[in-house]
């Protein structure tokens, strides 16, 4: 165990430097001066849309006769591994023949991206037109591959919402952060593949290492789902209403790089050289040995058809944002939540209730409907912001009779990467599914979490599955997630605690934390794992006034 009085001496140091901090960044930002940006209608940025549905591709003409089969549904399959997500999206990549395009918060070129990258550049080779949508937050404009990849007649990347440019000094795009926070704080959180208007990826992942089983360092643990038919032409429909937004920018206009066909052609030689390497590796093939059409007309894919719904945040919500704003599936999980039965499951990785959400929550309990909740814990979130936010609204989550269960930042034992799944790996571990269970009927997957961020400041995606087969999946990875191996169950403290606690001085946060260890259970007081530099974190931001920005 910790050493309290320690750690209290430390923490109150902390805060008080917290406090002196807080009042800099203030006057920095109220002094800094104020930057502007072009509109995206001043550069050269032709409006584009997504392959009409009845348009004859292989993959159309294998889904044709499955959907005369099953009117009024779509066909989805869940990704719980990072090695099925990603070699679904090289799969993915390799199936489009004449349109490929991708949404994403945030795309590296590193080991993973780079594959997927060369998986479009070679789709562009073949004459599939390339859209790339990533939004600015986590977008490096100077990277060498994508701005390449850019100069290709097919492919065409826009940046969403940018605070600035390449073209920009760091002072300027610092400025543009400070003078302009409101608006910057307002990001595409969607993540979505298309190919051919046909079959969509979509779900928690990014395009990075982390996501994909992966990173030697950190591994998400993530959920996508795998969806075709009639639900596709719905999420090509959004995918083209940001495309066309005037807050995408194309990439040669944020670009100062320039490029010419050599540089293509190296970079072509490069990512053909990286898929060589590393695509074994990385287990990327396995689902490539066949076409995915023929996989599909054969119904080998494992694909499950049943009535989907898409929910999806218009862009307007950041390109002119509104306090009267419903963000379309949060509204439509609520809606679902009226009829509940007999069980609400949770795994949202950011998770901030507020007290409108207790309220909710408790409101299910008293209706006897199981509600519980999986988030991060404090060792595990890779948001300690978020984890401030979360924490006040623990307690009353318990009163009310929410379980609650809190990520552990380790691996299990005897798996090894990058095959491992949803719930285990051989480094640091985090929650990043995003995915909500009802009667273990109905499931909700997406991008978004139950957070004010994704209400009010990020746009959004979800689809909503009615399949008691899919459901009782994702139920079964929520057990997993939340066995005593993966998490730590958070209680009320008894009084017996809290009292032992007084007597001995120690710090109270009237919350236990359990689980099992060696045959036995094992109890923390305070949050397991996490060290003094997270703690002293989460003090910090509990100080600041950014409860809505989390």
């Amino acid at each position: 165990m910790w050493d309290i009085a320690r750690r209290v001496t430390r923490a109150r140091k902390f805060n008080a430097a917290v406090r002196k901090a807080a009042v800099i960044l203030t006057m920095t930002t109220l002094v800094a001066a104020c930057a502007t940006r072009p509109p995206a209608t001043a550069f050269d940025r032709p409006a584009s849309h997504a392959l009409a549905s009845t348009e004859s591709t292989p993959l159309a003409n294998a889904l044709a006769p499955l959907e005369k089969r099953h009117p009024d549904e779509s066909a989805v399959r869940l990704l719980p591994t990072g090695t099925d997500a990603l070699q679904a999206r090289v799969a993915l990549a390799r199936a489009a023949t004449k349109t490929l395009d991708m949404q994403y918060y945030i795309a590296n070129e590193d080991n993973t991206g780079k594959l997927l990258l060369g998986a479009a550049l070679y789709a562009a080779d073949r004459g599939v037109r390339v859209r790339m949508l990533v939004d600015d937050l986590n977008f490096k404009d100077i990277d060498q591959i994508m701005a390449a990849l850019n100069s290709h007649d097919n492919i065409e990347i826009r940046v969403f919402n940018p605070f600035g440019s390449a073209q920009r000094s760091f002072s300027e795009r610092t400025q543009n952060l400070f003078t302009n926070l409101g608006h910057f704080t307002r990001r595409m959180h969607n993540k979505a593949m298309i190919a051919d208007n046909q079959i969509a990826i979509v779900g928690g992942r990014n395009l990075g290492d982390e996501y994909f089983s992966a990173s030697p360092t950190l591994q998400f643990r993530d959920l996508d789902v795998f969806a075709a038919g009639p639900v596709t032409q719905k999420i090509s429909a959004s995918f083209d209403d940001y495309w066309n937004s005037t807050l995408a920018y194309p990439l040669r206009a944020l670009n100062k790089q320039k490029f010419d066909p050599s540089e293509l052609d190296k970079t072509r030689d490069d990512l053909r050289a990286h898929w060589r390497a590393q695509a074994d590796p990385l287990n990327a093939k396995p689902l490539n040995a066949t076409p995915l059409a023929q996989q599909i007309s054969r119904e080998e894919m494992g694909l499950v058809w049943a009535p989907t719904e898409f929910r999806v945040d218009s862009p307007s919500k950041i390109e002119h944002p509104s306090d009267d704003y419903k963000s379309p599936p949060m509204e439509r999980l609520a809606e679902l939540l009226k009829d509940a039965q007999s069980e609400f499951l949770i795994l949202s990785p950011y998770f901030v209730p507020h007290d409108a959400g207790v309220q909710a929550l408790g409101d299910l309990t008293k209706r006897r409907v199981r509600v519980a909740v999986l988030t991060n814990s404090l060792a595990a979130t890779d948001a300690v912001a978020v984890q401030a936010g979360y924490a006040p609204y623990r307690i009353p989550m318990l009163q009310n009779g929410v379980e609650l269960y809190e990520f552990k930042p380790i691996q299990l034992e005897g798996e090894s990467s990058p095959r491992a799944g949803l719930f285990g790996s051989q480094s640091r571990a985090s929650l990043h599914a995003k995915a909500y269970v009802i009667d273990r009927s109905i499931l909700v997957i997406g991008s978004m979490n139950l957070d004010p961020r994704s209400a009010k400041l990020n746009t959004e995606l979800a689809l909503v599955i009615h399949s008691k087969p899919i459901a009782e999946e994702a139920a079964k990875l929520f057990a997993n997630g939340t066995s005593p191996k993966a998490s730590w169950q958070v209680h009320l403290a008894s009084a017996a605690v809290t009292g032992e606690l007084q007597r001995t001085g120690a710090p109270q946060s009237g919350l236990v934390w359990t689980t099992e260890a060696n045959g036995g259970l094992v109890t923390y007081n305070f949050d397991p794992e996490a060290g003094f530099y997270r703690n002293a974190m989460t003090g910090l931001f509990m100080l600041l006034p950014v409860d809505k920005q989390l």
